[in-house]
């Protein structure tokens, strides 16, 4: 995907693409009413959800084709370019034969590769910009296929917007960020327009804002952001809209940020990240010579390998030890768990079983 060209034109002065507007278009008082303060402030692209695929039966799904003309009417009187959400052939017929400048995928449908390819094909040979939101599930691969099948069907003006992930544990969030996992999508396609949807990983107004600016900060292009002219009373989602006034307060507060440092000293602080990096490599070295020692000691006093009891107090103690340094516990436990994995392939390889922490030869 070396040739993908890009979606929008970005702003010169390296300040975010900025795409604002409902969570869904309900009257078409309520779209105007959006869109023309977030116009004059500067907003180049109004987003408003027509057809609006919900977890469950009942709730309001969207006024679907209904509200084609009031987008094509913000377009006609603010000179904004205009998005919507398709899931269907049908949607993506009935948008493009509105006008509508560019659309995007939503998580339910990245999450299914059929409903994926059906779009891709119902795509095919049109110029239009695609935006596609990750899968429900923390599944980079998953992400990609959405994107590659697009690609596939000729498809070069591609984008990803990051809107958290599904969890059991809801926590802070409304969707775990798993910044990890947008960050490798970034590594793996470094010219793939890369933008944040705050308003869906908070889940309310009040996050918006710091998790905007973490995406920014962690090198996004741009912010996804749902705005309402009157937030409490929207037909969906109304905890996590802000208002057209909010919204450019906080594009207002995304400027780029030019620290002091100069660039030696950011090299200089980059050198000793890769010492700090070759001296734990060395040190992973030597823990997996000292795991191959420990599995020819099991091997000759026909041990297990794998010793729950064990593992269970190292991950307590690493996790503990980690909060005590000012870093995070479940980061900790993390890494503990990929190195642990290793340790154990390698101490199986030692027993000649010659088969991989999961099972697999």
């Amino acid at each position: 995907m070396n040739d993908l060209q890009p979606i929008v034109q970005l702003p010169a002065d390296g300040s975010a693409l900025l795409i604002a507007g409902p969570c869904s278009a309900e009257t078409e008082e309520q779209v105007l009413a959006t869109a023309r303060p977030l116009a004059r402030g500067g907003v180049r692209i109004f987003r408003a959800g027509l057809w609006k695929p919900r977890t469950k039966p009942g709730g309001f799904e969207g006024v679907g084709a209904a509200g084609l003309p009031w987008l094509a009417r913000v377009r006609r009187e603010t000179g904004m370019l205009v998005a919507t959400e398709v899931a269907t052939p049908d949607h993506v017929a009935a948008a493009l034969d509105a006008g509508i400048d560019m659309l995007w995928l939503g998580a339910r449908t990245a999450t299914d590769p059929f409903a994926v390819q059906e779009l891709a094909d119902a795509l095919r040979g049109r110029d239009v910009p695609v935006l596609v939101k990750n899968p429900l599930s923390p599944d980079l691969e998953l992400w990609l296929g959405a994107l590659e099948r697009l690609h596939d069907a000729g498809l070069r003006r591609l984008g990803a917007i990051h809107r958290g992930f599904g969890s059991l544990d809801r926590g802070t969030y409304r969707n775990a960020p798993l910044w990890s996992v947008p960050i490798e999508l970034r590594r793996r396609l470094p010219q793939l327009p890369l933008l944040c949807d705050p308003s869906h990983i908070g889940g309310r107004r009040s996050l918006v804002e710091p998790i905007g600016r973490r995406a920014m900060e962690l090198g996004f292009d741009g912010l996804v952001i749902e705005a309402h002219c009157s937030p409490d009373e929207a037909w969906s989602d109304r905890a996590q809209q802000l208002t057209p006034e909010q919204v450019l307060r906080l594009a207002a507060g995304l400027a780029p940020r030019r620290g002091d440092a100069t660039a030696e000293q950011l090299e200089a602080l980059r050198r000793e990240i890769d010492r700090c990096d070759d001296r734990l490599v060395g040190i992973l070295a030597r823990r997996m010579e000292v795991a191959r020692a420990i599995g020819r000691w099991k091997r000759s006093h026909a041990m297990p390998v794998l010793q729950a009891r064990r593992y269970d107090e190292l991950l307590t103690r690493r996790a503990a030890q980690a909060e005590e340094a000012g870093m995070s516990a479940d980061f900790m436990r993390e890494l503990m768990r990929v190195i642990h994995g290793e340790s154990v392939r390698q101490q199986l390889e030692e027993c000649g079983e010659g088969t991989t922490a999961d099972g697999k030869r």
